[in-house]
């Protein structure tokens, strides 16, 4: 079985979001489209408590995308984003949500960041996505939204360490900066994953 994953296509992250990814609100209407390929549609929402560690105004004196070290690991100090039950983490307006069976909620942890829709970013906490999809009997997971070097590939790389067959929809992603995202695609590949367009999709 195949699943459709739509990663936080939320308003903070389109053109006049607090965290803006150019052109993020041009994959809402082929994610609309792909929908209608897949039996099984699940969604992702950054949703952070109020003051959290990756936001750079919880950290006197540092700028924004200055980096940091955070209990060991190298965080990215971002603009304040996606505070739950904000507009800001709304999904898009425009986003079809009907076939939506389940979302998935990340970045709760006050204290540490999670750009993957499986994990934290220390892998200590799982979402339960894998789980689910294992029981849903999903083995092929097509990925798609944004923000796609951050949230979309490290949810890909642990979809793969998982076991399932990853597949990034490139025209439904969108990246904050495109060289590193034919960075992080070099590594999709690498890892066994695959990269193809919306049209190559077929329903069944």
């Amino acid at each position: 079985m195949k699943a459709l994953l739509i990663i936080d296509v939320q308003n903070d992250f389109m053109p006049a979001g607090a965290l803006a990814v150019p052109e993020g609100d041009q994959v809402v209407p082929v994610i609309n489209r792909l929908q209608e390929k897949f039996e099984l549609v699940i969604a992702t929402q950054d949703w952070h408590p109020a003051g959290h560690a990756s936001f750079a105004k919880s950290h006197a004196g540092k700028m924004e995308f200055e980096k940091i070290e955070l209990d060991g690991i190298e965080q990215v100090l971002w603009p304040e984003h996606c505070v739950q039950n904000s507009e800001g983490a709304a999904f898009h307006k425009d986003l079809e949500t009907s076939k939506i069976e389940a979302i998935f909620r990340k970045g709760t942890d006050l204290k540490i960041d999670s750009y993957s829709g499986f994990y934290d970013n220390a892998h200590l906490k799982s979402t339960g996505l894998a789980g689910y999809l294992k029981e849903k009997g999903v083995e092929e997971i097509y990925f798609s939204g944004l923000a796609a070097e951050f949230c979309v590939f490290f949810s890909i790389q642990d979809a793969l360490q998982e076991g399932f067959s990853a597949l990034l929809i490139e025209d439904a992603t969108r990246a904050l900066n495109p060289l590193e995202f034919e960075k992080a695609k070099k590594s999709i590949l690498a890892n066994g994953g695959k990269i193809i367009t919306s049209e190559k999709i077929s329903k069944n």
